[in-house]
């Protein structure tokens, strides 16, 4: 991806070669879950998908500011950002770090590749977490 095409986008990555502690809310909100479970909502969302970043065994979804807000519970995943008592930052590294296991696009960012629809996102981690977990006490569903 060409620094002009991130140009066209609301917001960047950091271009050196360092991960950049990003706020979590004036550009996008963030959606994290345990890696196994992660995989499988990713499986589930195909090309619905937006960037994904990664790190060692977490995934965080980029999302509209707000738009997980009301979320109802879903297990081991926590939604970051707009409408949150606690202040978020999470790590982003830069746009061509797309391997790791360190911190890494695990879905690079790109034209079209931005932002995750969070009722989507919600869905598939449902999902997710029913065949990765179980039906348990307390799911929403």
């Amino acid at each position: 991806m060409t620094t002009d095409s991130l140009k066209s986008q609301p917001w960047a990555p950091p271009s050196g070669a360092d991960v950049e502690m990003v706020l979590v809310g004036p550009h996008w909100d963030a959606v994290r879950a345990p890696a196994g479970l992660g995989e499988r909502a990713l499986a589930l969302l195909g090309g619905a998908t937006g960037a994904v970043i990664a790190d060692y065994n977490l995934v965080y979804w980029l999302i509209r500011p707000g738009s997980a807000q009301y979320w109802r519970r879903v297990r081991q995943v926590q939604t970051l950002g707009s409408g949150r008592v606690e202040t978020s930052y999470i790590g982003v590294p830069p746009s061509d770090r797309t391997s790791g296991p360190y911190l890494h696009w695990r879905v690079p960012l790109g034209p079209g590749r931005y932002l995750t629809d969070a009722d989507r996102l919600r869905e598939a981690l449902v999902r997710a977490a029913v065949a990765e977990l179980g039906i348990g006490a307390g799911d929403d569903r």
